[in-house]
């Protein structure tokens, strides 16, 4: 397959899962440069100026944490991290402190790729015409005018609440991105907002999946991970 324009720095210290994921990626047209540690990839990231991170939480002389801070002090190049720490807490850790996306291991090889497209695609996009308000988003079937502040589905306009506008619209201007329900609080109802916001969430959140036509075991448009957050999905 011919190369195409992105570079994906791959830090990962188990040399199997390393060789693994550059074979996947490479295979796609996906440039690769690896490292196994922390120092190197910090060396890595300054010179090769990858299009995307993929990290590992392990490595031996750092926690990948400190990396993930490091690239996020001055950039805003995204980051998917590749971990076997499962907990919700670590999740939440990672995506609160500016990871994109988190895939644990073990994982799929389609998966994998699918979250590289989406994440890419979101970052590519972020900051063009029609994803910032002022413009016009679309995903599928689901449509959103920002001036006008509405939100269709197949055509028809959806009636929503303002704060389930807000809600919509703060998802599709990180679309393919999981937003913690932190993150989404802190956006909606200020940085005051306290736990007891997370039932008020999911509330709103309830009626936008229904609004939208959401059922359980389809191809929906939001992605919900219980203990972490929402995504909207692409």
């Amino acid at each position: 397959m011919t190369q195409n324009k992105y570079k994906i720095l791959l830090v990962e210290d188990e040399i199997n899962i390393r060789n693994l994921v550059a074979t996947v990626l490479e295979t796609e047209g996906y440039q690769t440069v690896h490292a196994s540690k922390c120092k190197t990839a910090k060396m890595l990231f300054a010179s090769y100026m990858p299009d995307l991170v993929i990290l590992d939480l392990g490595l031996p002389d750092a926690d990948g944490m400190e990396l993930l801070r490091h690239v996020r002090t001055d950039s805003l190049i995204p980051v998917i991290v590749l971990s076997a720490r499962s907990n919700e807490a670590d999740k939440v850790q990672a995506l609160d402190a500016g990871a994109n996306d988190y895939i644990t291991k073990p994982f799929g090889s389609a998966e994998l790729l699918a979250r590289v497209r989406a994440t890419l695609r979101n970052n590519r996009f972020s900051c063009a015409e029609g994803r910032l308000p002022g413009g016009r988003f679309t995903l599928r079937e689901l449509e959103i005018d920002y001036d006008a502040r509405l939100v269709y589905l197949e055509g028809k306009e959806i009636h929503l609440t303002q704060t389930e506008y807000n809600i919509v619209a703060l998802l599709s201007e990180n679309c393919g991105k999981m937003m913690t329900y932190a993150a989404i609080i802190k956006a909606i109802w200020g940085s005051g907002a306290g736990e007891g916001n997370i039932k008020k969430l999911q509330v709103n959140m309830a009626n936008i999946r229904r609004k939208l036509g959401d059922k359980p075991g389809q191809s929906n448009y939001i992605v919900n991970e219980l203990g972490v957050g929402y995504r909207l999905s692409e």
